[in-house]
């Protein structure tokens, strides 16, 4: 496997890859890069880690996904706010044993993503790690400051709704670590484990309708993203086990696998769809609007309620499911 060269070919060939913006006065090449801002706009900034062997791994992970996904679970922390992504920054700690071709196919997937969502590549850092690669991005991104949508908002009688179905990518995660990936009947779920999509247009369509009172994307699953919500919020969650969406193709992996999938939806994590809340009056003429401008349905799935707390009813029984889904160092 041909090496990829030394750190300043690494990073001409990335630098040559990136491309440039009307807006990026200094880019890739001097010590920070410089761009222009809007007045009357407000800046939002995201940075995330993946590192080998915790959150992704090379046996099954190839690399062009790895780059799509490297870009895309930081832009969908930019979609989380209901902003518009506009620049990104990727430092890469890469093992030797990691040829050029690899680095050729990641970055092709990393700057597709960007490409999809009109980012550009501004700078960033490549160094040689001695045991696991490591991959840090940070995404840079801008929108009206009277529409920025935060995790502090939701209110005693809001409903709480999703995006789209959960417990996919945990079951992709399952399906690769039991060797099962390959199979075609898999193939949803697997690709939402290797390649998540960021959801920047819903995200733009939410923040935009005045409508949403709290919003955050599914990174760590439903109980530990909801209960994110509810402690900034102040207030409690009671989710119902049969409106949660589970795809038909997710119970028939639950089966092959021996889990739950409702363990999947609301512990797995990273569906990177959006969980959000509203009133309840409101939730008919915004679920019109986002099926309108962006084909999507949308899912309710629970209530805010005054207290504390993410609880789940199932089968008329209630228990706590506060930060079940994944968390480091735990």
């Amino acid at each position: 496997m041909a090496r990829p060269g030394g750190e300043r070919e690494i990073i001409a060939r990335i630098r040559q890859a990136a491309g440039s913006s009307g807006d990026l006065l200094v880019g890739i090449g001097d010590d920070c890069a410089v761009y222009k801002t809007p007045p009357d706009r407000v800046s939002l900034a995201t940075t995330d880690t993946m590192v080998e062997g915790v959150h992704f791994d090379l046996a099954w992970h190839p690399p062009l996904e790895l780059g799509r996904k490297a870009a895309s679970v930081n832009i969908s922390d930019i979609a989380a706010m209901g902003g518009q992504p506009r620049f990104a920054l990727l430092s890469l700690a890469l093992t030797s044993t990691l040829g050029s071709q690899w680095l050729d196919a990641f970055m092709s997937g990393f700057l597709a993503v960007l490409a999809e969502h009109g980012v550009v590549l501004i700078g960033g850092d490549t160094v040689q790690s001695g045991h696991e690669s490591v991959l840090s991005v940070t995404v840079i991104g801008e929108m009206v400051e009277a529409e920025l949508l935060t995790r502090k908002g939701a209110q005693p009688g809001d409903v709480v709704l999703v995006s789209g179905f959960l417990g996919e990518a945990a079951a992709g995660l399952a399906l690769c670590r039991l060797g099962l990936a390959h199979k075609p009947a898999w193939q949803t779920l697997v690709v939402a484990h290797l390649n998540p999509v960021p959801l920047v247009a819903l995200g733009r369509v939410l923040a935009a309708s005045g409508l949403v009172h709290a919003m955050q994307d599914l990174s760590d699953g439903l109980a530990t993203d909801l209960a994110h919500i509810c402690a900034e919020s102040g207030v409690g969650a009671v989710v119902t086990a049969d409106k949660i969406p589970l795809s038909p193709v997710l119970r028939q992996a639950a089966e092959t696998c021996g889990q739950s999938p409702l363990d999947w939806a609301f512990a797995g994590g990273e569906d990177y769809q959006l969980l959000f809340t509203a009133g309840e009056q409101q939730v008919a003429a915004l679920s019109s609007m986002v099926r309108e401008k962006t084909g999507q349905e949308l899912f309710a799935v629970g209530r805010i309620v005054e207290g504390q707390g993410v609880f789940l009813e199932e089968a008329g029984q209630r228990r706590e499911i506060s930060y079940r889904g994944y968390e480091h160092f735990r």
